[in-house]
């Protein structure tokens, strides 16, 4: 009979238990400093409501006005929703293109703008390259940029939240991949010139010009994406076109680029209602844009009466919110007491917005309901 040696016989060593789950997790995220979302209403126990029971809701950017009817019937007449979406997206993009007045292989459909800013960072960052950020922005760059293993460089903005070029321009890195321009900007409403943003595309940076809020500026940088490879443009129906609950938005960037991330994207990542919610939104383009007209027409009614609040500077604006200094008063329980009124505005406690709140626009019996408010707040400070 054959015996068996010592050493194969010996039981085999077991490694130690990991302490838990945060062992797992990559060790650049496990201190990320994550987004700070809306907290949607009703989500906090001391949320209130108006004296006829409604919420104003003036926190999100999100069209009041809701998206067009065309829509809503289309959603409850779709037969298809028990089968997978286009992946290549081809009925989508050819009526964004139309749109957008380009040629639809230059436009990729993602969920929200969200989803295309993470698949542009998945696609160009390796770990420990960086992203230009202009700041205070939109706070999901960074964010985005650390998850996909890169490192925002984040350039302050002057007082007036327009960008310094120069300074862009000296802080590139060999490594830069991405410089993100959002125009108009998120949350001060300021746009930045063309001539600027033209600079910053001599680098050899991906320059992304997000225009979320292009419909409310009419400022685009998408007629010269065909004379520039390296530059993107981001866009949304989530705000003009009321569809921010639906997820859908969309960029035009070099063929090239777009067939990079339809390599990479989800292959279903526009849903079925959405796709069918933009094809109809496009359809009824003269209601929607109707809609952005009052919402212009509103946002400049609200911004003559918050300046005349003693306590209340509104910056410029060429978005569907304004940003607000507030004077001698704190900001962030100016949000805390109205949303014990049922009114929800947007507080960032954040450098140089600290002492700011965003107001989006909303109906014009939402401007009475908030500015009374606010007049009653101040007599209680």
């Amino acid at each position: 009979m054959r015996k068996t040696s010592r050493k194969s016989a010996a039981k085999p060593q077991v490694k130690p238990a990991r302490k838990g789950i945060e062992t797992l997790v990559r060790k650049d995220l496990r201190k990320l400093e994550t987004y700070q979302p809306i907290v949607l209403p009703g989500a906090l126990p001391t949320d209130g409501k108006q004296p006829d029971g409604r919420l104003i809701k003036l926190d999100g950017n999100e069209n009041p006005y809701g998206c067009s009817p065309r829509v809503q019937e289309a959603l409850r007449v779709y037969q298809g929703y028990n089968i997978y979406p286009d992946p290549d997206q081809r009925e989508l993009r050819t009526a964004i293109a139309a749109y957008a007045g380009v040629d639809s292989k230059y436009v990729l459909a993602g969920a929200g703008s969200d989803e295309l800013i993470d698949l542009l960072m998945r696609l160009f960052l390796d770990p420990g390259d960086t992203v230009l950020n202009f700041t205070p922005t939109f706070g999901m760059y960074s964010v985005n940029a650390a998850v996909c293993g890169g490192r925002a460089i984040n350039i302050p903005r002057r007082d007036d939240y327009t960008i310094d070029v120069e300074d862009g321009l000296e802080a590139v890195e060999n490594n830069t991949k991405l410089i993100f321009i959002a125009n108009p900007n998120n949350p001060t409403g300021t746009l930045t010139p063309r001539d600027d943003i033209a600079r910053l595309l001599k680098t050899d940076a991906i320059v992304v010009v997000d225009e979320a809020y292009y419909e409310f500026s009419g400022a685009t940088m998408a007629d010269l994406v065909a004379k520039h490879q390296n530059l993107v443009v981001l866009r949304t129906f989530s705000k003009w076109a009321g569809l921010a609950g639906l997820r859908v938005g969309y960029g035009i960037m070099s063929p090239a680029i777009v067939q990079r991330l339809m390599a990479i994207k989800p292959p279903y990542n526009v849903s079925v209602a959405a796709q069918v919610a933009v094809l109809e939104s496009l359809k009824d383009i003269d209601y929607l844009k109707g809609t952005v007209k009052k919402i212009l027409d509103e946002r400049d009614r609200l911004f003559v009466i918050l300046q005349n609040l003693d306590f209340m500077t509104p910056v410029p604006t060429e978005s569907n919110f304004i940003l607000c200094k507030v004077i001698d008063r704190n900001p962030k329980k100016m949000r805390d007491d109205l949303r014990k009124q049922g009114i929800f505005l947007r507080y960032f406690d954040t450098p140089k917005l600290k002492d700011c709140i965003r107001i989006s626009v909303g109906l014009p019996q939402d401007t009475d309901a908030l500015i009374w408010a606010l007049r009653a707040w101040e007599d209680y400070q």
